[in-house]
């Protein structure tokens, strides 16, 4: 069919053009006619007026005579042609049958010898014209001879119908076995199609034999499950998933930084068109909760729905949007109205800076006109742990991401010990949640640290001592100045050898010792990384390039209050993701904002802070008894959110009001229900921790913008109210 299509291009030009010049030879014939018609009386003539008549109509009538004859022949021939192809069908058909394997005997066998009726043939032969129609520019009754003689060997060589039983090819379409080289694959991808629309329109043109019922009727699968071995059917035709190869706003990285880019650029460009790109199977989620609430949740189920109570009982998802919020990867450059795509599963394995364009880890190039970096980090590891070998690495957690928090959950259900390693946020987070688990399964929960109190490198030792009890009363054995020599799996169980002497003995561990910023684009961005802090150096505005920003974890900044800094919480990603995407849209905004973390010991006892908290500052501390309002449980009751930096970051703090209230005196020096400490550095407020203070950070933000020095802080701490039921 191929070759007689070929033929077919060729000779087309040269019918046309005959046909076109026999209707024009006709038309002068009868216009000269005409004419001579009206020639003058006076024309100097033997003859009759209009002279010539008789000549002109013997031509006209030859001329006629020889269109009727060609198309007559012309019909014959394509008759006969047709005649010829339909006996030839059948000729194959016949032969597929005779030739079927015996281990899968066609649909209601025949003699091997019995040919395929005229009506057996007639679908075969009805399809195959269809597709011939539906490649072709010209319709197939205008074929020259030539090129159907040429279409019968090509059908002998590389017919994929020769091997379906004449039963099958009244069910379904011609089925291939295996397709030829390159001009094939054209027919074997167009005939889907094909059959779809004969499907949809009766074939007006086909042999009497066959009815239009027949293709409409024509159960795909059936067909295919009714072949023989032989001829494998060919997998559906469907178009593969096209990813855009340009991205306007391309954000690397799907955590939180990257959302709330998305949603910052969205907001100020509403037809902007943004493509987050992650390597992680989920949609942009919060991590907070992987660490707090989801713990507490009293529902089963809480690892796969990832659904969560908040301290004030209201429900929410860990998921920032549902997946309808966004708009499909392949859909995103013909998005009218523009969106937010999340391509996940992917990594941005290279950056090529000057090209404004990534490599991803298949292969895949998307060019962009402006980039966000939001790539976040890894957990630490402990090297101990990492040469002490598989057996012991199998059995260490380092706790991150969603599925972390199912392993360990997991874990925890199935061991009888687990150690934490690390005194930090996330470790003592893990160690009071896990603690509240050991009284219902009696679960052993030791967590060791190598300062002498809890979140001993962020409270004054006064506070990291008083928190360290807290903790205890959890249900958590603590292992204060633990700093560790050797891990080893023995017996079934994992020793763990302090530089002390100390000896542990535990099940699994949990390394929760920091974080490493990702800065693996780095070498071929050609971006520059802080020997410091590390993590990408950014300006103010958190640009690395005229075009290329960072955000979140991995942006090392330069705040013009607080000079150069690395912030590793989630509501500084939501921060500087925030102002990131205003910048990425024209707004020019330096990092001013400052961001604040907060932790919860439970739903008892939670904190928030802002600046820089590090307890080698000076400190200075203003307390005051709490009250049942001054919890994490009660702040989320009044705030309506369990993410309290989400509401608190968009409020701005107007010049706050001192309390009138005197400061109590308070019964035990040592009872830290709730306060306010002032971190300094040269007699400057840097840095505000709010214990069990809740909705007042707007006014610590102002305080730190503010930047002067004060006489009296216990003046400044009236600001906050504490001293009020």
């Amino acid at each position: 069919m191929l070759k007689c299509r070929a033929v077919w291009r060729k000779l087309a030009p040269l019918a046309r053009s005959a046909s076109t010049q026999c209707r024009h030879n006709v038309k002068t014939a009868l216009n000269n006619g005409r004419r001579q018609a009206f020639v003058p009386a006076t024309h100097m003539s033997t003859g009759p007026a209009g002279g010539g008549g008789s000549e002109n109509t013997l031509y006209v009538v030859l001329v006629g005579a020889a269109c009727l004859g060609g198309g007559a022949y012309a019909y014959m021939t394509v008759r006969g042609d047709s005649k010829r192809y339909e006996e030839r069908i059948s000729e194959l058909a016949s032969r597929s049958a005779k030739e079927a394997p015996e281990s899968q005997p066609p649909v209601a066998p025949e003699p091997e010898e019995a040919a395929p009726t005229s009506e057996e043939s007639a679908p075969v032969a009805e399809l195959s014209g269809e597709t011939e129609s539906a490649s072709a520019e010209e319709p197939v009754t205008e074929t020259p001879p030539e090129a159907a003689e040429q279409a019968a060997p090509v059908l002998a060589e590389a017919e994929p119908v020769a091997e379906v039983p004449p039963e099958a090819v009244e069910e379904a379409p011609p089925v291939v076995e295996e397709a030829p080289p390159e001009p094939q694959a054209e027919v074997l991808e167009a005939l889907p199609a094909v059959v779809e629309s004969a499907a949809e329109e009766p074939v007006t043109e086909a042999p009497p034999a066959a009815e239009p019922e027949t293709v409409q009727e024509a159960p795909t699968e059936p067909a295919v499950t009714s072949l023989p071995e032989s001829a494998p059917a060919p997998e559906p035709v469907s178009a593969p998933l096209t990813l855009p190869s340009h991205a306007p706003y391309l954000l690397i990285g799907g955590g939180t930084a990257s959302f709330a880019a998305a949603r910052s650029i969205r907001a100020r460009d509403p037809g902007a068109k943004v493509l987050i790109v992650t390597d992680e199977p989920n949609l942009p989620y919060m991590r907070p909760p992987l660490s707090k609430e989801l713990w507490f949740s009293d529902d089963p189920s809480v690892t796969e729905t990832l659904r969560f109570k908040q301290w004030n009982g209201k429900e929410r998802s860990i998921y920032f949007q549902p997946s309808s919020f966004y708009v499909k990867p392949e859909e995103l450059t013909s998005a009218e109205n523009g969106g937010v795509a999340v391509l996940t599963g992917k990594k941005v394995i290279q950056m090529d800076v000057r090209g404004n364009k990534v490599k991803l880890d298949d292969d895949t190039e998307i060019s962009y006109d402006k980039c966000l970096i939001g790539t976040g980090g890894v957990p630490r590891n402990l090297q101990v742990i990492e040469k002490a070998g598989d057996e012991v690495m199998n059995r260490t957690t380092l706790f991150r991401k969603i599925e972390d928090f199912k392993s360990l959950d997991n874990v925890s259900r199935n061991v009888k010990s687990i150690t934490i390693i690390g005194g930090g946020f996330l470790g003592s987070e893990l160690a009071c949640a896990l603690g509240r688990r050991s009284s219902e399964t009696g679960l052993e929960v030791i967590q060791m640290f190598p300062e002498k109190g809890n979140m001993g490198k962020v409270l004054p030792e006064y506070l990291s001592n008083w928190t360290t009890e807290k903790v205890k009363k959890e249900g958590v054995r603590i292992v204060p100045e633990a700093l560790v020599k050797s891990v080893a799996f023995k017996e079934d169980k994992l020793e763990i050898l302090l530089k002390d002497g100390r000896q542990v003995k535990t099940d699994h561990i949990v390394a929760a010792v920091g974080l490493e910023p990702n800065v693996d684009l780095a070498k071929s961005a050609g971006l520059e990384v802080d020997s410091d802090f590390g993590g990408y150096r950014v300006n103010a505005e958190l640009q690395a390039r005229s075009n290329i920003w960072v955000a979140g974890d991995a942006a090392c900044f330069y705040d013009i209050r607080l000079g150069r800094r690395r912030v590793e919480h989630h509501d500084h990603a939501v921060v500087s993701g925030r102002l990131a995407g205003e910048n990425m849209t024209g707004a020019n905004k330096p990092y001013w904002h400052q961001s604040m973390f907060w932790s919860d010991l439970g739903p008892d006892v939670g904190y928030e802070a802002i600046g820089i908290v590090d307890s080698s500052l000076p400190t200075v501390g203003v307390f005051a008894k709490a009250t049942s309002k001054d919890t994490p449980k009660a702040a989320t009751e009044q705030s309506g959110t369990g993410i309290r930096s989400e509401s608190e970051t968009e409020a701005t703090a107007v010049t706050p009001v001192a309390s009138s209230t005197p400061a109590p005196v308070m019964e035990h020096k040592d009872e830290y229900g709730k306060g306010v400490i002032f971190y300094l550095r040269d007699k400057v407020v840097v840095g505000i921790i709010l214990w069990n203070v809740f909705n007042r950070m707007p006014i610590a933000r102002k305080i730190i913008k503010d930047g002067e020095e004060h006489a009296d802080l216990n003046e400044v701490a009236k600001l906050f109210n504490i001293h009020e039921d």
